[in-house]
């Protein structure tokens, strides 16, 4: 073999990789954009990657996912959709109803799967929850619905409460709609209900003292899980039982908690992205909602509060935390 042949040959094929490598296929981004903070809002990415997982997507192995926290803080929230949606993204995950909304304005033509606890279509994000149209599908869990027997859960396990307070986040689309159902429930089981409408929480807490609240409910909203284990925290100083919309709160100490198994949801998020990116489009997908609940009890933190648990919750609970 002449020289200048075999030196072209071992050229081409120490080239030859890099090449082939150009060639393949850049890896899909999804953008995942929340209002909350990393810490509060880590835990929904367990059922978020499990759903990906289940389309044949593993984060960083054939997928990438840029993440943007919102932190509470809408400023931010709102650079971050102008930050990510030039990077071509795939897709868009968003939650709550603020995220998702602010995607659909930045980005009217990328794929966006939301969680949110509102009707997507009253809020404006999608045409009807069997046929969304447009860029945007997702899963709604209409929190409000729960809300009356969240409350029977708590009169049930602290019967001697007369007054029970209810911390509301001012800021949730769903404020107003979760007050009215409160208030009905309330006079149905005959107890007063004193309402802390403010993301103030140490201020609530003091409130809730000086009144002489029995007990605490704490109502839906995106903000309150951020900051659960403040609340779980004052709670228990306080000797206050409380009840929580999810089970994270019952899994950082709180008493009990009754409503969507956001493992679930998220996992169906997770779902509904995989799919997108395989070819499938918003429109055709259409809104779920959640038809799994979840009752769970935390003993440790009922025995601390010196309450017995009467056995038909027992009976009733999904999970009892010991």
């Amino acid at each position: 073999m002449k020289r200048r042949t075999f030196i072209t040959l071992i050229g081409g094929a120490a080239t030859w990789p890099i090449a082939a490598r150009a060639q393949q296929p850049a890896m899909p981004i999804i953008a995942w954009i929340t209002t909350g903070s990393e810490a509060g809002w880590s835990v929904n990415l367990v059922g978020f990657r499990q759903g990906l997982a289940q389309t044949g997507y593993i984060e960083g192995r054939n997928v990438a996912v840029e993440y943007c926290w919102g932190d509470d803080q809408p400023g931010r929230l709102a650079s971050c959709v102008a930050d990510l949606v030039p990077r071509k993204v795939s897709v868009i995950v968003a939650s709550p109803v603020p995220a998702a909304l602010a995607a659909k304005t930045a980005a009217p033509t990328i794929p966006i799967v939301f969680q949110i606890g509102a009707d997507p279509v009253r809020v404006g994000l999608v045409a009807s929850f069997n046929r969304p149209g447009g860029n945007v599908t997702g899963v709604s869990q209409l929190s409000t619905g729960l809300v009356a027997k969240r409350l029977e859960l708590l009169h049930a396990i602290a019967p001697n409460a007369t007054t029970i307070a209810v911390l509301v986040d001012p800021q949730a689309l769903s404020r107003a709609e979760q007050l009215v159902v409160l208030q009905e429930a309330a006079r149905a089981l005959g107890v007063g209900i004193l309402t802390l409408d403010t993301r103030d929480i140490d201020t609530a807490f003091a409130n809730l003292v000086s009144q002489h609240a029995g007990a605490l409910f704490v109502a839906a909203s995106s903000y309150w899980v951020s900051h659960r284990e403040q609340i779980v925290s004052l709670a228990a100083r306080h000797q206050v039982p409380t009840c929580y919309e999810s089970r994270d709160f019952a899994a950082a100490g709180g008493l009990m908690s009754y409503g969507t198994d956001f493992s679930a949801v998220y996992r169906q998020v997770g779902i509904y992205t995989g799919r997108i990116l395989k070819g499938e489009k918003p429109y055709d997908l259409p809104v779920l909602q959640p038809s799994k609940f979840e009752f769970v009890i935390n003993l440790k933190a009922a025995k601390a509060l010196d309450l017995t648990v009467p056995d038909k919750l027992l009976a009733l609970a999904d999970e009892v935390i010991q």
